[in-house]
């Protein structure tokens, strides 16, 4: 099975940084568009940034201008650099791999997901 791992979560005071890794074997991240979704408690998971192999990254609404989503294809790592974080962004964040769709904002996104980390706590008081 093709294993995604995140790491860099953990709690952080409002207002400040966190910066998550996703670990993917490298022919994925050059073949796959990448995404970091996340499922805040009691709530649906939902989608928060996208990088395609060309193209423009997507970004949801609520973390546009705070989040980056990038990725070294050297270290065989995706990012998500979070900046300005707020209590609503407390969540499991995931890493996925996804085929065809990118956009992150697109219908249907979360279900065309082909492989998923499993997720790492982001907690912001």
């Amino acid at each position: 099975h093709v294993q995604l791992v995140e790491s860099g979560g953990g709690s952080v005071q409002a207002g400040g940084s966190l910066r998550l890794s996703c670990a993917a074997p490298g022919y994925i991240l050059s073949a796959y568009c990448m995404g970091w979704f996340r499922q805040p408690p009691g709530k649906a998971r939902e989608g928060v940034a996208s990088i395609p192999r060309f193209g423009s990254t997507s970004y949801a609404d609520s973390v546009k201008g705070r989040f980056t989503i990038s990725k070294d294809n050297a270290k065989n790592t995706l990012y998500l650099q979070m900046n300005s974080l707020n209590p609503e962004d407390t969540a499991i964040y995931y890493c996925a791999a996804l085929p065809s769709m990118c956009a992150i904002q697109a219908p249907g996104v979360e279900a065309s997901v082909r492989f998923w980390g499993q997720g790492t706590q982001v907690t912001v008081s």
